[in-house]
């Protein structure tokens, strides 16, 4: 074969290469696109398992019961109580609800007419009550459409079955996959993995815990002070701060937005005062007390990193990407941070070497000494 025969080869056989990798790479992408459901499915399945596996272990250390026992009663006991609840409370709520959101443009109109929108101007007024006119139709007949068609109601029965059942069996046999995966890779791979499946696992599990109880604070809390103050809409305005509450940074703010001027068209400048003052000093509260105490240490993540999660996983997702944003980041970034590990270490041993001790010395603190030496920084 001549040097012209293989160069023309080689021109034919890359085009159909690439043809071939980006044909395979539409196909992958049509193909779950067309199962995005089941996907999503599947991903919360795996993400309750997450959220649930110290609580499974908390009971299964107390109780001594197996694995698989443990599970079943946590998993499918939470699901029970849940369930109570909700046959419960469901209709109040969603009552409370839908009349909050029939009402919005009536609030609306009432914070126009006492001039409280009055800097918003007359467009932004308008804009204002016909987005509201908009979701107080909308929503309402969503929430008919969910609870009064009994397909989609069996429809949502299949699916919330299939995500507690895929939780549950993954809880179950988590410990054979980890076993199973053991046996086909080195001892260090296996270990250097396993951790890091160990880490993302307490932190999305410490984290939904935690987050799931502050939620609950955080809406009791600024529902009871709207039935105090004499809203006629509490139960509907504590659910909504408590699931906002769930987004993070956000969430409070978005949360504040709402209740604050129900509460002014409703009662007043003094209860919206009242309001306002409950939610910045919750807040403070919450960030500075009871997360630190009921999280702790759980994601330590940065606050441009959870707005980007937020941000891009909103999008993906929609509100439950936005909620799960948190947990997501902190696996990403205990993956990238297990991942350029070895690298960091290079980095650091080779700037080591590379600089002087007494610069060394200066970025760690101290300051030089006059004779030449180094001394302790001062004590201020």
């Amino acid at each position: 074969m001549t040097v012209n025969d293989r160069v023309q080869r080689t021109a034919i056989l890359i085009p159909f290469r690439t043809l071939l990798l980006t044909t395979i790479v539409v196909v992958i992408a049509v193909a779950l696109v067309s199962i995005r459901t089941a996907l999503l499915i599947v991903f919360v399945g795996v993400f309750l398992a997450l959220v649930f596996e110290l609580p499974v272990r908390a009971f299964e250390r107390r109780t001594g019961m197996k694995r698989g026992a443990s599970a079943a009663i946590v998993v499918l006991g939470s699901t029970a109580v849940v369930a109570v609840l909700a046959l419960l409370l469901l209709v109040r709520i969603v009552g409370s609800v839908r009349d909050f959101l029939k009402s919005l443009p009536e609030l609306v109109a009432q914070l126009r007419e006492s001039s409280e929108l009055s800097w918003l101007g007359d467009a932004g007024g308008g804009n204002i009550e016909d987005g509201a006119t908009t979701v107080a139709n909308a929503i309402p007949q969503s929430i008919s459409a969910i609870l009064g068609v009994a397909g989609n109601a069996f429809s949502a029965a299949i699916i919330i079955s299939s995500i507690l059942f895929l939780a549950l069996f993954l809880l179950i046999d988590v410990r054979s996959f980890q076993k199973s995966f053991a046996t086909v890779v080195m001892p260090e791979t296996s270990e250097r993995w396993l951790g890091i499946w160990e880490r993302i696992t307490h932190a999305v599990s410490a984290w939904a815990i935690g987050a799931l109880t502050i939620a609950v604070i955080a809406g009791s809390v600024q529902g009871i002070t709207a039935a105090l103050v004499g809203s006629s809409y509490a139960l509907a305005l504590g659910l909504i701060a408590g699931i906002l509450d769930l987004i993070p940074t956000i969430g409070a703010t978005i949360a504040g937005f709402i209740l604050v001027p129900t509460v002014l068209a409703e009662e007043g400048v003094t209860a919206a005062v009242i309001m306002l003052v409950v939610i910045v000093v919750y807040q403070q509260v919450e960030n500075n007390l009871l997360t630190p105490t009921i999280q702790g240490r759980a994601v330590n993540i940065s606050a441009f990193l959870i707005i980007l999660g937020v941000t891009l996983f909103g999008a993906l997702l929609g509100p439950l990407g936005a909620i799960v944003a948190v947990p997501i980041m902190a696996a990403i970034q205990i993956v990238l941070g297990e991942i350029t590990a070895d690298r960091r270490a290079r980095v650091a041993a080779a700037r080591a070497v590379l600089e002087p001790p007494v610069v060394a010395d200066e970025l760690a603190g101290a300051e030089p000494g006059l004779d030449g030496g180094v001394s302790q920084p001062s004590q201020s």
